[in-house]
């Protein structure tokens, strides 16, 4: 891997995620804390209008505007595609170096804990969630690919990234797990200064990865209305297995709803708030182990 030489913190791609709204706006006040020797650091709110409305987004989710047919379209009313428009710029302005690491925060109503979530298997973000996951133990590891056009800010760069972090409701701010995701990125900040000037030495040569398999809804009506909620016995148990057979859902009326794939899975954002418009009610991953080289 070559060197690092541009790094961006996105905060605020969501208005109502605080914990990285904050955090820009305290780098912005201290940039020393994220200055390094050898890359340079930019630390950018996403969704100013958002922000200030302290709303997940105006008039469309700004992680879903990066996509090149955004990017190519004239002319747009709708203020994140404008937004993300202003971004790629930022990031990727012509005739200029294109930012090599992108950062992008998140907080979940989902209890996702501390997670590292990679849109694609390169090897240096493998290296370095092993490095992440074995000093802080913490750390989990999602994996959900997709293509350039799924419309991610991460996806704007082959070592973009998000950082996940919960369970905390939107529009606050949650002391212990704002401190523990700014320490988080120091130790990414500081994993990229030592890659530069070749101190990198693999900590632990095993990654434990919960890998995407897909999604699920909640049961519905013939209208699109909800019939059931999360199982109580399910709530807050990301990352847990779930069998065959295990309850998943709890309809109004008091009645299990039971899961029926074939084999044990691992949920993830379990009831998310912001995922009830977009149909999901949890994603359904693989646990698995990676020997990184």
């Amino acid at each position: 891997m070559n060197q690092i030489n541009r790094v961006a913190i996105v905060g605020g791609s969501h208005g109502n995620e605080l914990t990285g709204v904050y955090l820009v706006k305290k780098f912005h006040q201290y940039p020393n804390l994220i200055n390094k020797t050898s890359f340079e650091t930019l630390a950018l709110l996403g969704n100013p209008k958002a922000i200030a409305a302290r709303r997940r987004y105006i008039d469309k989710d700004l992680n879903r505007c990066f996509t090149v047919d955004n990017f190519q379209s004239p002319t747009s009313s709708i203020y994140e595609e404008l937004r993300a428009k202003e971004i790629q710029q930022i990031l990727q302005p012509p005739n200029q170096e294109f930012v090599d690491v992108i950062m992008d925060l998140h907080t979940t109503t989902a209890n996702m804990g501390l997670c590292i979530i990679l849109g694609n298997m390169h090897p240096f973000l493998l290296q370095l969630a092993a490095n992440l996951s074995s000093i802080n133990p913490l750390v989990k590891v999602y994996s959900h690919q997709q293509p350039s056009s799924s419309g991610f800010l991460r996806s704007l760069s082959p070592l973009g990234f998000a950082i996940e972090v919960g369970a905390v409701a939107q529009g606050i701010l949650d002391a212990e797990l704002f401190q523990q995701t700014e320490q988080l990125i120091y130790a990414i900040l500081q994993y990229f200064e030592e890659h530069n000037q070749g101190k990198i030495s693999l900590i632990n040569n095993t990654l434990t990865l919960y890998k995407s398999i897909g999604s699920v809804d909640y049961p519905r009506n013939e209208d699109g209305e909800i019939e059931a909620m999360i199982h109580p016995q399910l709530q807050f148990k990301d990352y847990e297995p779930l069998h065959p057979g295990d309850p998943i859902f709890l309809t109004f009326a008091g009645k299990d709803i039971f899961y029926q794939g074939e084999s044990t899975v691992y949920p993830v954002f379990i009831n998310e708030a912001a995922y009830y418009e977009k149909g999901i009610a949890m994603h359904l991953s693989q646990k698995e182990w990676i020997h990184i080289s």
